[in-house]
């Protein structure tokens, strides 16, 4: 029988890339984004493979998640694997000179999103004593870095998230994992730095970053062990990145 995934933050980079290996794979899909555009031109392609349902909604919106996970089609119910992908950093000034609304930003999508999200379907999960999630948190979520400070720290709190759930979960057979990345090179600076595409691209130059599709084979690998193999928590980076700020560059 084909497994379900969830997928949060579908529309571009790792979620994407995730959809995408899925697709290959036979693992049918409930794409979510707040991109309708997006979503339904990746319905289109990935529904070439695999059955595709998609839900256009805001993680941080907590009615929406409820509202979007209660309204799917019966058949797309059961889901087998939630992959919390979901997640953005919004500037990098230090707490000083902080913008409050980038601060809630972070935290309603990377902290409360994730929560609403995985309220909404665990319990089914509970019900049926089986199922996996997969929490994409980053090396922030184990070291701090100049400028980082609430992005940081509500990477911590994923880090924590993920551990506690595993702690609540794994008695009814939930599978709990964590993938931690470090430097990917996806849309995450240009939203970082509001569209500024020049010193986003920065980040990326004189060495080779990670590729979304990097994280997604990585996820794949993680869902399809032996069920009684839990791989609970990875941190992957670039060969170049030595932690979250040595970096060797090539120039």
């Amino acid at each position: 029988m084909k497994k379900t995934a969830f997928i949060t933050g579908a529309t571009s980079g790792i979620g994407k890339a995730t959809a995408e290996i899925f697709a290959k794979n036979n693992i049918r899909l409930i794409l979510c984004g707040r991109r309708l555009d997006r979503l339904e031109l990746l319905q289109k392609e990935l529904s070439k493979t695999t059955d595709v349902c998609i839900l256009n909604f805001d993680v941080s919106d907590k009615n929406a998640v409820f509202k979007a996970v209660a309204s799917l089609p019966e058949n797309f119910k059961e889901i087998d694997i939630l992959i919390n992908n979901a997640g953005n950093a919004h500037g990098l000034s230090p707490v000083q000179e902080g913008d409050t609304n980038d601060w809630e930003a972070m935290i309603d999508i990377n902290i409360k999103g994730l929560l609403y999200v995985t309220k909404a379907i665990s319990p089914s999960m509970v019900a049926l004593k089986k199922g996996q999630i997969i929490n994409i948190g980053s090396i922030s979520a184990k070291e701090v870095y100049e400028g980082g400070n609430v992005y940081c720290a509500t990477k911590h709190a994923v880090d924590a998230l993920n551990k506690g759930m595993r702690m609540d979960l794994s008695k009814y057979g939930i599978r709990v994992s964590a993938v931690h990345p470090g430097l990917v090179d996806t849309e995450f600076s240009t939203v970082r730095f509001k569209g500024d595409v020049e010193r986003a691209d920065d980040v990326y130059k004189g060495f080779e970053a990670l590729k979304a599709e990097d994280i997604a084979d990585l996820i794949h690998f993680v869902v399809t062990r032996p069920y009684h193999v839990n791989i609970s928590d990875i941190l992957i980076l670039p060969n170049a990145q030595a932690s979250g700020t040595q970096i060797h560059k090539e120039f």
